[in-house]
């Protein structure tokens, strides 16, 4: 199912001047709440928590189930002109993984995403992505180590493989193996949490 662009925001606080700050999320269809209402999916849980905290930001979520990292660098220019945003967090690579794409092209285009994110003042966090075992060691390897190599000699922060505490427990994933639950969104959150924290 393929999900279009979605925008999430709020207002800023009474009685404040400032616009809030945007963070963009840039994913697949782990962040575009593929099987369930957007509502339930992590990154509107994101924009749930950073209320309740009184934090200031608007999350922006520009995820599109499917896409891979080649589509999401084609989108990337025009978000960063229309949000302006002071972190992008970037959850691509799964689908280049599940075809077989070439490692090599995906650690450069994840490259050239955390450039132009960093040449528009943003900071860059990654979440990095697994695959199933099924395209070979040298192949899963590779891919694993693609994410903290595009980071390289940058200032992009690398998270956590964010279905890490989900992907191995079938009542939180979906029948396909490869979706998470609607229950397993928190976890999710955690995961990302844990890296976001520190750049807000």
């Amino acid at each position: 199912m393929w999900v279009g662009l979605l925008l999430s925001s709020i207002s800023a606080p009474a009685g404040s001047h400032a616009s809030p700050q945007s963070i963009v999320v840039l994913g697949d269809s782990i962040s575009a709440a593929y099987g369930m209402s957007l509502e339930q999916g992590w990154v509107a849980l994101l924009q749930d928590r950073l209320d309740a905290e009184g934090a200031d930001y608007t999350v922006v979520n520009a995820s599109i189930s499917g896409d891979t990292s080649a589509g999401g660098l084609r989108r990337l220019p025009a978000l960063l002109s229309t949000h302006t945003p002071h972190i992008v967090i970037i959850e691509l690579g799964g689908n280049d993984g599940l075809r077989g794409y070439p490692v090599s092209q995906l650690t450069q285009n994840l490259r050239q995403m955390i450039d132009l994110v960093e040449s528009a003042g943003a900071t860059a966090i990654i979440l990095p992505m697994e695959i199933p075992p099924n395209l070979g060691k040298v192949y899963t390897d590779a891919f694993r180590q693609s994410f903290a190599r595009a980071a390289e000699n940058s200032e992009a922060r690398v998270g956590a493989f964010p279905l890490e505490s989900v992907a191995l427990n079938q009542m939180l994933m979906q029948a396909d193996g490869i979706h998470p639950t609607a229950e397993a969104q928190p976890l999710i959150l955690q995961s990302v949490w844990r890296v976001l924290e520190s750049a807000l």
